[in-house]
């Protein structure tokens, strides 16, 4: 069945309905749908187990989402498919993210993700557990005889390492993929979308990967994490920020390490890989010497 077709057979529409894709999603379809005067937004995606990614967990944490004010209702959902109610509305860069102005009305936005959500989700919820996570991927690579084999067992070690060093942990409810692109200004106010990698968490880990994903400066790292810890940034706070970002960065080098081997959407994972293995190894070269 094509996805036009998956669509068409939700049987949630009141008519003729128009079907356009929405670029961008790396574990998921996403298509635009016009029905009549209302527009939704279908994110067609089955259960991935190589990236921890449960599309049950995806529903409990949207549906949370958008009773603590911070995402747009769900509409409908089956198996493999939601349905979202469209906002207009446009995705931040890391441009945009980088702005001390911006990132001054998104951290209230993360706050919210890690302090109101968990008092509405319900059922079962996951723990998203990164260095689980880092070590899980490592295995699978290996066995499936990943190209990267070779690399595996040192960053297996910084893992350990940056674990180590990254406790004591606060426990919240993260979103676990602040890419820019998943925060939406819709002239007035923010949204934070897309949730595959809920799961409990410590907020180190998105503070961190919002950090990297959108390419911070120190003085940028300074001012988000004394704005949402509301208290100057002291020397422990900052070397178990680091440590997280640091596996943030591993993390998603593993991520589409696997990917080369798994996916079957058209990106250039080997070209990502290498970008992002070379981001880790300059943050962790910067962590050693700090710390």
């Amino acid at each position: 069945m094509t996805p036009e077709e998956r669509i068409h057979a939700l049987g949630i529409w009141q008519g003729p309905i128009d079907i356009v894709p929405i670029t961008g999603g790396l574990t998921n379809r996403n298509y635009l749908v016009r029905d009549g005067a209302k527009r939704r937004v279908v994110r067609l995606g089955d259960d991935i187990p190589i990236h921890h990614i449960n599309r049950q967990n995806e529903l409990a944490a949207s549906r949370a989402a958008h009773a603590a004010g911070i995402s747009p209702a769900v509409i409908h959902h089956a198996p493999g498919a939601l349905v979202l109610d469209f906002i207009e509305a446009t995705p931040l860069s890391p441009d945009d993210v980088r702005r001390p102005e911006t990132l001054a009305r998104l951290i209230p936005l993360i706050r919210a993700c890690h302090h109101d959500m968990a008092r509405y989700f319900r059922g079962q919820a996951l723990i998203f557990w990164v260095f689980h996570v880092i070590r899980d991927y490592v295995a699978n690579l290996k066995a499936a005889g990943s190209p990267h084999a070779p690399l595996l067992d040192e960053l297996l070690a910084k893992a350990e390492r940056l674990e180590e060093a990254a406790g004591p942990f606060e426990i919240v409810f993260g979103h676990n993929d602040l890419l820019a692109a998943n925060f939406l200004h819709d002239g007035r106010r923010l949204w934070l979308i897309d949730w595959d990698y809920a799961g409990f968490n410590t907020p180190l880990f998105d503070l961190g990967g919002l950090a990297s994903n959108s390419e911070f400066s120190e003085e940028a790292e300074r001012l988000m994490l004394e704005t949402y810890f509301d208290r100057p940034l002291t020397g422990d706070l900052s070397r178990r920020y680091q440590a997280m970002k640091c596996a943030s960065l591993l993390r998603e080098t593993l991520w589409s390490m696997i990917s080369e081997i798994h996916s079957t959407i058209d990106f250039d994972y080997a070209a990502y890989t290498a970008e992002n293995l070379a981001r880790f190894e300059r943050a962790y070269r910067a962590f050693e010497q700090d710390h």
